[in-house]
């Protein structure tokens, strides 16, 4: 059942061809959003490329009787994130939400990590999330500057693996990781200009996750599918929303039915001297230190 809740509206959504951004690209256009459908059509790794996804993704949302164009820039360079913006602009007339999910693996255990490899991830995730939002966020300071204060949402899409960790996975959950800092300055700066700036860690079926959970994600015969990226979709719609107003700098782990806020660091057991420790009266005090705090949840995948 769809409420318009995106009515009048303008989303860009990146990484929209295929999984969690096909998903929150039909979600937000069946509300009522008018959408930018970002996509390289790049394979799982990030090479190759095709327009062929994000023009599926828009002739589906155009069949529904919703409004959509499809871009093909790579939004990790500053050209490919500028047009990006400029697209929305020119064809809608307006900018308000943001969806930054495009990104790609490229697995490997620590040792046996490539530097192109960890530099690829990085690209992709960190900086495709951070030049969109740097060009988004200078267009709605501009519209605040002329009086023009926007409703403006951005959703940036982190992971568990930047919350937690994952093996085999350092390059993306430093990516992930960095995404949720990116957002909680993003939040802190930009408020002022009318702009909400939230992320995302969800779980789901898609091509990044179906090998790692492959037993886990199997969809089921009959009932609710939990692993559909569908299911994450609603609260991606909202946060994109003027529903959510008040909402900013807070990050959301998202799976099946479930929707979680999520609670990062924050001071835990202290011990003041007054004075400089040696270092046996560092460790000592640590040691008590550690036996008060709460014990981490562990990394994904460690044993």
């Amino acid at each position: 059942m769809t409420t318009g809740i995106c009515t009048g509206r303008v989303a860009v959504v990146t990484g929209a061809g295929r999984g969690l951004g096909r998903a929150h690209a039909l979600a937000l256009a069946a509300e009522g959003a008018k959408v930018v459908v970002n996509d390289l059509g790049v394979g799982l790794d990030g090479t190759g490329g095709a327009p062929g996804p994000a023009r599926q993704v828009v002739d589906e949302i155009r069949a529904r009787g919703g409004e959509a164009v499809g871009h093909g820039g790579d939004v990790a360079t500053p050209e490919g994130a500028a047009s990006l913006i400029a697209t929305a602009l020119q064809t809608f007339g307006r900018l308000d939400t943001l969806v930054n999910n495009a990104g790609f693996l490229r697995d490997r255990m620590l040792v046996n990590l490539d530097e192109d490899d960890w530099d690829a991830v990085m690209r992709v995730h960190l900086k495709g999330h951070f030049l969109p939002l740097k060009h988004a966020c200078a267009h709605w300071r501009a519209e605040a500057e002329a009086g023009r204060t926007p409703e403006a949402r951005v959703i940036n899409t982190s992971s568990g693996a930047g919350l937690l960790g994952s093996v085999g996975q350092g390059n993306y959950a430093a990516a992930k990781a960095g995404i949720v800092a990116l957002t909680l300055v993003a939040a802190a700066e930009t408020s002022r200009y009318g702009v909400q700036v939230n992320a995302i860690a969800p779980a789901a079926r898609t091509r990044m996750t179906e090998q790692t959970f492959a037993d886990a994600m199997a969809a089921p015969e009959g009932g609710f599918d939990a692993m559909a990226p569908e299911n994450v979709s609603p609260l991606v719609v909202w946060l994109g929303s003027a529903a959510s107003a008040g909402v900013t700098g807070r990050v959301f782990e998202a799976e099946g039915g479930r929707i979680t806020v999520m609670e990062g660091w924050r001071p835990g057991p202290s011990a003041d001297k007054g004075a400089r420790w040696t270092p046996a009266e560092a460790g000592e005090a640590t040691l008590k230190l550690l036996a008060e705090a709460e014990v981490p949840q562990p990394v994904y995948g460690a044993r």
